[in-house]
């Protein structure tokens, strides 16, 4: 795959209980692109969510952070997709991935949703299309299904949080590769610095 990414999109939920949780790590990591390039996150209603537009060298990335519910997460997506016609593989899909540990961050190329309900939603939403690239950063896993949720919904100890924080940061560090459509190289570099 070498399509450019022209929309990055941070799954989590909205309300104030749910800020810097594991389910939010990909909200989490779509504010601090928008921080990183001074773009401002505002409101829009047309769209479900907070947008952004920043400018990463000369391309133009917009940024969305649906303010529905995780399993409602789609809506967003297919919105902003829809109006600024932007195909699913110029979209890339941050979020929390149980089954890999906090401090690593891997990027993807279509498949399923592995039981993550925002991938789930985002999949129906785009008709079906799994053709969109997804940036897992790792959570780590509670050891039994019946715990998940709970898990998820909490904030990581501080130490396992910086952890995540700091894959975010080695994550942001390739996004110019991936807005040049350079999958491989951002692969690379990702993958390497994370573990």
């Amino acid at each position: 795959m070498n399509t450019p990414i022209k929309l990055l999109v941070g799954l989590g939920n909205p309300d104030a209980q749910y800020q810097h949780t594991r389910h939010n790590a990909g909200w989490d990591f779509a504010a601090l692109i928008a921080q990183q390039y001074s773009g401002e996150l505002k409101p829009e209603s047309k769209f479900f969510g907070l947008a952004s537009r920043v400018l990463i060298g000369t391309k133009e990335l917009r940024i969305l952070i649906p303010t529905t519910y995780m399993n409602r997460s789609g809506q967003a997506v297919a919105a902003m997709a829809n109006f600024y016609k932007i195909e699913p593989e110029a979209i890339l899909i941050a979020h929390d991935e149980l089954d890999m540990v906090p401090g690593v961050a891997r990027l993807k190329i279509g498949g399923g949703h592995g039981g993550h309900n925002g991938l789930r939603d985002t999949i129906s939403a785009l008709g079906n299309n799994k053709n969109f690239a997804r940036l897992r950063l790792g959570i780590g896993h509670p050891g039994n299904a019946k715990q998940v949720s709970g898990y998820v919904l909490k904030r990581a100890p501080d130490s396992e949080y910086k952890l995540t924080e700091d894959a975010a940061y080695e994550a942001s560090r390739v996004l110019p590769d991936l807005m040049a459509g350079d999958w491989a190289g951002a692969m690379q570099a990702l993958h390497t610095a994370t573990g």
